[in-house]
């Protein structure tokens, strides 16, 4: 078991830490939310004062942030982690940010002494409930085999997908599916309920074919129900997809799908859903037809 610190223990975070906390390691967390601290506490967790208190005697520092900005500050900046952390300490960041800022953090902890794996998720609050995140990791291979076991304690599917960077450029990709497939959705239920179809069993055959996929799963009761409750919020998912198109440009590759879905996006930001889970794309394709 291993000694972790823990920084940013929001939504997915506060799920993360406290089953690594089940699992037997010992986790020291901070953020800057009182409650989350406290919600950590509670887990069985120890609460640090700051980023240093946090860092101090880890073995594994991880970092779940909102965004890259976020990133840098908590892990590049003054009386930041890479600051405080022992040489030959392993960072794992499973924010999802830019590409770009995990070469820097990365080349940083090289100056550091510290190894470094970007390491972003996809699965939700659910799924760092239940550990069974999908976790695509960025950095060496070597590091990547010492991180193993943590990995182990929080997700279900786990895969090395290429050097520094990799893991934020495959998150990228994960996000402009899932916008992409809860847009869909939103038009099918769109669709059967102005046809006079009713929607729920509609969906329940879609979703045993070759059109199932993990938000007819996961999301269709709510969405029916236009319950909206953030499990990922339209604001992190709005980020998201200026992460994906900014790497298309970097990669020189056209994405127009990815372009107009990320539009939708945008428009239910503008509408006041930024707080709302990123199923509220349905509230926008609702508007288009004055539903």
């Amino acid at each position: 078991m291993a000694r972790i610190g823990f920084i940013g223990l929001g939504i997915m975070g506060s799920h993360m830490a406290a089953n690594l906390i089940r699992a037997g390691h010992e986790v020291t967390g901070y953020d800057l939310v009182p409650a989350s601290v406290e919600k950590l506490l509670q887990a069985g967790g120890k609460p640090a004062p700051d980023i240093a208190a946090a860092v101090a005697g880890a073995e594994v520092i991880i970092t779940m942030l909102p965004d890259s900005p976020q990133v840098a500050e908590v892990v590049l900046g003054a009386g930041g982690v890479l600051e405080a952390a022992a040489p030959g300490v392993l960072l794992i960041d499973m924010s999802s940010i830019a590409p770009e800022t995990s070469l820097a953090v990365a080349a940083s902890g090289e100056e550091h002494g510290v190894r470094v794996l970007d390491a972003p998720v996809s699965g939700g609050e659910q799924g760092a409930i239940n550990a069974s995140l999908s976790i695509m990791i960025g950095g060496c291979a070597e590091d990547f085999e010492a991180a193993r076991p943590v990995f182990e304690d929080l997700g279900r599917t786990i895969v090395h997908v290429g050097p520094h960077g990799a893991g934020q450029t495959v998150k990228a990709a994960n996000q402009l599916l899932v916008a992409g497939i809860i847009s869909l959705v939103s038009e099918a239920i769109v669709l059967l309920e102005a046809s006079g179809v009713d929607a729920e069993r509609g969906l329940e055959v879609l979703a045993g074919g070759l059109a199932g996929n993990r938000i007819l799963d996961l999301k269709a009761s709510t969405m029916l129900a236009r319950q909206f409750t953030p499990g990922f919020r339209i604001d992190l998912h709005h980020k998201d997809m200026g992460i994906a198109l900014s790497s298309a440009r970097s990669a020189g590759v056209s994405l127009p799908v990815t372009a107009l879905v990320a539009q939708l996006v945008a428009a239910a930001r503008a509408q006041g859903h930024g707080s709302d889970d990123h199923s509220s794309l349905l509230a926008v394709i609702e508007g288009l037809s004055d539903r």
